[in-house]
């Protein structure tokens, strides 16, 4: 795995936009998207259904292309991030799979890369240990709560040490005191890893809560509207969630949201039927 520059962001993205060819004509999903990830800092993608919060994920991620821009990854084309494994990714669905124990999940992204079976085994049990999941390692997927699974697949997406971890939606189908409660663990995991994060979700307090800034999307062609900083320090405490800092910072995101809505919503309004074509992507 070769080592990313010292002095590198953990994601840099320059004028990277998406347009789609569907029957109906070119859908341009994203334009002008300009924007920085710092190492160790967590960024959330925040905007309406449809804006490109998750084709951008996917992009950083190189299961995408843009169409154009550039995307670099600890100062890396991002397909060479991925073949480096600089990243882990999770999505809302855990995809654990079934017939395997919840250690051997874990185990799996470095069992693909040849990792030893002893060290295989040592980065397990260190991960179950952080997640809190240690007396389930011999259990398997179905035999766990939603919660459980998503720690497991976020425990999984940092087995091979990434620096940056991409999650699409991971609480999106847990209910709201366990999402939470999840919310909690992952700033604590992330914290303990080190890595940077960045999170595309549609809960404006999920945001609040976990960023240090929160980019603000537009509806589509989505572009990052603004920025929202969080100045809420590193300790993100269920008392967090009562405290009047907090409630500002919701309130801000929430008023460049509908802001960034209001403009877009504004110049689609001349925009030309094919320009306007609908697909449904996140």
């Amino acid at each position: 795995m070769s080592t990313p520059p010292a002095d590198a962001p953990a994601v840099h993205l320059h004028a990277v936009g998406k347009t789609f060819a569907t029957r109906t004509g070119a859908v341009h999903a994203l334009t002008g998207i300009d924007a920085q990830v710092g190492r160790g800092e967590f960024v959330s993608l925040l905007g309406p259904s449809g804006c490109g919060k998750s084709t951008l994920l996917r992009i950083v991620a190189d299961l995408e292309e843009p169409s154009e821009g550039e995307v670099r990854v600890f100062g890396k084309p991002a397909a060479q991030a991925r073949l480096d494994q600089d990243y882990g990714i999770a999505f809302q669905q855990a995809g654990l799979l079934d017939w395997r124990t919840v250690a051997a999940n874990i185990e799996l992204p470095l069992e693909l890369h040849g990792v030893p079976a002893a060290a295989r085994r040592a980065r397990s049990r260190e991960l179950l240990d952080l997640v809190g999941l240690h007396d389930v390692a011999d259990a398997h997927p179905d035999q766990l709560s939603g919660g459980m699974q998503q720690r497991v697949a976020i425990a999984r997406a940092l087995a091979e040490e990434p620096g940056l971890l991409l999650l699409d939606e991971p609480f999106g189908a847990l209910d709201e005191m366990t999402r939470e409660r999840m919310q909690s663990e992952l700033v604590r995991l992330v914290r303990a890893s080190g890595a940077a994060v960045v999170l595309v979700t549609h809960s404006i307090p999920e945001a609040a809560f976990c960023s240090d800034r929160v980019f603000v999307m537009s509806p589509r062609p989505g572009r990052i509207a603004s920025v929202v900083d969080v100045p809420l320090g590193p300790d993100r405490t269920e008392q967090l969630r009562e405290d009047p800092a907090f409630f500002d910072v919701v309130t801000r995101v929430r008023e460049a949201l509908h802001a960034g809505s209001g403009a877009a919503s504004a110049s689609s309004a001349s925009a030309s039927p094919t320009s306007a074509a609908s697909v449904e992507r996140a």
